[in-house]
């Protein structure tokens, strides 16, 4: 018996977690066979599904458990972005399928039992046991031998189970001692060159699911580029009037035509097989969706952006998203320079953060100004002289946290957050930090790579000797993805933006614009644009991402970077409305008609005050 046979004989949806609930049926969603008899087969090791959302992916991993509780009893483990997403699958998708499912039901432990057999992230039946970890527990992911791995959205994950390294790999090592272990990876695809699961399914025999034309006959990748839809006479789309074209003889198909054309399609490997079968597939394939519905969202994206529209890409296409790594021109931000005084805070900005670089012979720091959306402003540039190794450098450090900059309105504004780098002269910097407390603060550490999940990740302590004397508490370390904000800082620097005579006619500028003063000069420009972005192979040649210097100064994008990081830390992508329309009302600064506070790289959740240091002010508003 096959996953799929077991499904269709066995498996009900419940209510609460499924559109249709009541009797699985493979044949709703045909392409699915071909993957759980995947799962099913002795001779394949590792599983790959690359592909959109709403396309059952998730239901696939949730028989998969089904099947090997009732039929193949083995250790499992399911490994979630984080705990808090384990928990969630647990209670929402894993327990209302044990309680409906009759052949699951009596083979767990009532959940309201003593015995301890059924806990949210551990649950035993006979012949083995489910176990449910985060990728951010190292502790979770090393515990026990495993069998049978399930691996959930692992473009999500982070870059390192804490300090245990790569969090799929932690994992696959509990698999070792079974000969007959099985592993599935699956996920929607990120970033091209750092995409965990692209990686993978590189790695695999590439099958795509192929489906006939009812008119010709050829078979076929259902793709974005055979949609088509019509347009008004005034030029307005027309999402309702959307169809798919053969990619053979143009035939329009309808929905209907469509998902019956997919009932009949198969699955076919572009690569041989050698133990490791991929699978992609993107939303056209989707019995749950309708074209009308992806040419309004593929238009929505099309008009947010490209933040937008690498979602869509992403979720929609089951596609990796190419960044655009080129530096942008200089010399075409020095055209675009606007006029405000060193110093001084323009009226978009809200509150303020500093970054800050440590090099051998002086401290760099960048402060900027941010609003809604995550406009920014440069606010001013500070270059401390003599280096980490003179105390009096971080005495200077230390009276910028004190400083009040003049917003146009007439307020003082202090700094809510300065992050600092720890790359050179790390205890010196960690000395410092712990010196004028972490409230207003963050020491950071930057690692290459990007993260979609969280591009901030901590605070850790962190152990630090100062003059060979050991402390007891280590200072409080935040790590940064900083390829994720070098990436978005060059994409704000390229977005289009109103004129000037526009801007004074009411025109906004789209979220995330930087401003740049008249007053920052070549030098500081050229460093701002030290990076781009190239593809390199490695040495199994396979593509990856890293960022190259093409100038040999950068310091004014690392403070931007940490910069950045700071507000993050601070909350500002997190922050409701309440919390911007309150800055907004401390400043006297009217709100004005354009977009909410934006959401850059992080889900919108609501923040935390901010603390207060009792050394130095540290409010925003003075």
């Amino acid at each position: 018996m096959t996953i799929s046979d077991w499904a269709d004989a066995n498996r009900r949806l419940s209510s609460e977690a499924s559109a249709e609930p009541g009797r699985w049926r493979t044949s709703r969603a045909q392409y699915q066979r071909g993957i759980m008899e995947a799962i099913s087969d002795a001779r394949t090791q590792t599983v790959v599904i690359m592909s959109s959302a709403q396309v059952g992916k998730t239901e696939i991993l949730n028989n998969a458990v089904g099947y090997h509780i009732d039929q193949d009893p083995a250790p499992i483990m399911v490994v979630m972005p984080t705990e808090r997403d384990a928990e969630t699958w647990s209670k929402d998708r894993f327990s209302p399928m044990a309680r409906d499912t009759p052949c699951l039901a009596g083979k767990i432990a009532d959940p309201k039992s003593r015995d301890g057999t059924n806990k949210i992230l551990h649950k035993r039946f006979p012949g083995g046991h489910l176990t449910i970890v985060g990728a951010n527990a190292p502790s979770g992911l090393a515990s026990r031998p495993i069998r049978i791995l399930l691996c959930d959205e692992v473009d999500r994950y982070p870059f390192s189970a804490g300090a245990e390294g790569d969090p799929v790999n932690l994992a696959k090592k509990r698999t070792v001692t079974f000969w007959n272990r099985k592993i599935v990876l699956v996920s929607t695809p990120t970033i091209r060159g750092a995409s965990r699961i692209e990686t993978a399914y590189e790695e695999s025999d590439q099958r795509q699911f192929r489906v006939p034309c009812p008119d010709c006959g050829t078979e076929q990748v259902l793709t974005w580029g055979q949609v088509r839809w019509d347009k008004a006479p005034d030029g307005s789309h027309q999402p309702e009037t959307a169809r798919y074209h053969c990619s053979d003889c143009d035939a329009a198909w309808t929905d209907e035509v469509r998902w019956a054309a997919v009932r009949k399609g198969r699955w076919i490997a572009d690569k041989p097989f050698a133990g490791i079968a991929g699978f992609h597939l993107n939303e056209i394939y989707s019995p749950w969706v309708r074209l009308e519905a992806m040419v309004k969202s593929f238009l929505s994206a099309k008009a947010g952006g490209d933040e937008a529209m690498k979602t869509f890409v992403n979720t929609s296409l089951g596609e990796t998203w190419m960044e655009t790594g080129e530096a942008p021109d200089w010399q075409r931000l020095a055209e675009r320079r606007e006029a405000w005084s060193p110093g001084t805070v323009p009226a978009g900005g809200l509150f303020l953060t500093a970054g800050a670089d440590v090099q051998k012979d002086r401290i760099e720091v960048d402060v900027w100004a941010w609003g809604r959306g995550l406009e920014s402003w440069l606010v001013d540039h500070v270059v401390i002289e003599g280096g980490p190794a003179r105390p009096e450098s971080w005495e200077t450090l230390t009276g910028l946290l004190g400083r009040s900059w003049r917003h146009s309105g007439g307020a003082e504004l202090g700094l809510a957050k300065l992050a600092i780098d720890t790359g050179y002269e790390t205890s010196a910097v960690y000395a410092w930090s712990r010196q004028v407390g972490f409230a207003q603060v963050a020491p950071v550490k930057g690692l290459d790579g990007f993260n979609r999940a969280s591009p901030v990740s901590g605070p850790t302590y962190v152990d630090a000797t100062v003059a060979g004397k050991r402390l007891r508490r280590g200072a409080r370390l935040w790590t940064v993805a900083t390829s994720t904000f070098k990436a978005e800082t060059y994409r704000f620097l390229r977005q289009d933006r109103p004129t000037r005579e526009e801007q004074a006619a009411g025109a906004l500028c789209p979220p995330g614009t930087i401003h740049l003063p008249d007053w920052a000069d070549g030098e500081w420009l050229k460093q701002l644009t030290a990076e781009q972005l190239v593809t390199v192979r490695t040495k199994r040649g396979f593509a990856r991402l890293e960022w190259q210097k093409i100038r040999e100064r950068n310091e004014a994008l690392d403070c931007r970077v940490y910069a950045r990081a700071a507000a993050w830390i601070a909350g500002a992508d997190r922050w409701p409305e309440a919390r911007w329309a309150d800055l907004e009302a401390q400043l006297g600064v009217a709100k004005q008609d354009g977009p909410e506070a934006g959401r850059a790289t992080a889900p919108a959740v609501p923040a935390r005050p901010m603390p207060r240091r009792r050394m130095v002010r540290s409010s925003y508003m003075r």
